[in-house]
């Protein structure tokens, strides 16, 4: 096996489902290879000289993607490569709700602005009244919203794969509303304030439709508390 040199470069890679990934680290791109999900036909930008390659005409990956042509039979590599996410599963983005109105592209670049997270049963992700200006959305796991009331947990709801909490903090300061724990072992994608902003003046393409998704769940929230509000009323009536 070839030894591969240690290079400090960083690089993106433009990947067969029309989506641009990275920046990622030169072991990470390695790796990649590898797992012949970058093969010599994907073109590679490197951030230090910025300029786009083949990866085959990229030195440092030659002797890297001639073992792996070698490794892998003629016709066993399916030319359907999977979205190169760190951390997320093939297809897991489709399932959130948020994003099912994208097209693929948009999914992924959206994607890549958020960060990978993953959590253990009993940690608490979010503290009641702590500041904060990040959402997340749940890809893995289950949490629960909760208030301490008089020493004990009152469980406001339980949330699965698929959708967030915290995305008021994307258009306010305010202090959290409530404690998020963990039920289980999972995975989040976090999304700072600063990078959605960040990604209204470059990619509104991608920020739209994500916005007016957001729009919709935080109506259906407000009137599910509308509601329950108005339960609450009528049975505080009939009590006295």
């Amino acid at each position: 096996m070839a030894e591969v040199p240690s290079i400090q470069r960083t690089y993106k890679v433009w990947a067969t489902d029309d989506v641009i990934y990275g920046p990622i680290d030169f072991s990470l791109l390695c790796q990649w290879v590898r797992e012949a999900r970058v093969s010599q036909v994907n073109w590679i930008y490197t951030e230090q000289t910025e300029t786009w390659s083949r990866a085959e005409d990229l030195a440092e990956l030659g002797l890297l993607l001639k073992e792996s042509e070698e490794l892998i039979q003629p016709g066993t590599i399916n030319t359907q490569i999977d979205p190169l996410i760190p951390g997320v599963p093939m297809g897991t983005l489709q399932e959130v709700e948020i994003f099912k109105n994208m097209t693929d592209r948009q999914r992924g670049r959206f994607a890549q602005c958020m960060e990978v997270q993953k959590f253990s049963k009993f940690d608490t992700l979010v503290e009641e009244n702590a500041s904060g200006e990040d959402m997340y959305v749940i890809l893995e796991g289950l949490v629960r919203v909760r208030k301490m009331i008089g020493g004990r947990e009152d469980v406001i709801a339980t949330l699965g794969a698929g959708e967030m909490f915290g995305e008021m903090s994307l258009f306010d300061s305010a202090k959290r509303s409530a404690d998020i724990v963990a039920n289980s072992d999972g995975v989040l994608l976090r999304l700072s304030k600063e990078t959605m902003q960040g990604m209204v003046d470059k990619q509104p393409e991608v920020v739209v439709p994500f916005l007016v998704e957001i729009s919709k769940k935080m109506a259906e929230r407000i009137r599910a508390d509308n509601e329950r509000h108005k339960k609450n009323t009528i049975l505080r009536q009939a009590r006295q």
